[in-house]
């Protein structure tokens, strides 16, 4: 599919920067002119897939957290969350509901709220490289009401 308008932004593995990443990808969602369930559900993904980059991928530092999105043809948007932290060694393990490395308080719900959200979601990952997850969501917005 054609990008019709893309924009990129690097932020800090930093929790406080979790709310400005969710916020300026609905920001540019919404030239779509998307339904508020669909803005948050934008927001509820790239909330997640942002956490975990500073939970999972910099676990005892600050990195980077490369975030690109576009607006594709047949209103469909592509977010992709991109880090270069520690990486993931069992992709298909890490989906799994309730499956986490750290315990505790984390419910290891991460990539099944991003699924749940998302009409599609792709995992690439290279242990000590990084991880790239990748999201689709067809906006049907307002208009189709």
């Amino acid at each position: 599919m054609q990008k019709l308008n893309e924009f990129r932004m690097v932020i800090d593995s930093k929790s406080v920067n979790e709310s400005f990443a969710r916020t300026t990808v609905a920001t540019f969602v919404s030239q779509l002119d998307p339904t508020l369930d669909e803005i948050s559900d934008i927001k509820m993904a790239v909330s997640e897939a942002v956490t975990n980059c500073i939970v999972h991928a910099y676990p005892e530092r600050v990195g980077k957290i490369y975030i690109t999105a576009a607006i594709l043809e047949n209103s469909t948007v592509k977010i992709v969350v991109r880090d270069k932290g520690c990486g993931i060694i069992d992709i298909k393990q890490a989906m799994e509901p309730l499956f986490t490395t750290l315990g505790g308080e984390r419910a290891g719900l991460g990539f099944a709220v991003m699924e749940s959200f998302t009409d599609k979601i792709t995992v690439r990952s290279k242990p000590e490289k990084g991880t790239t997850v990748t999201m689709y969501k067809r906006i049907n917005g307002r208009a189709a009401l």
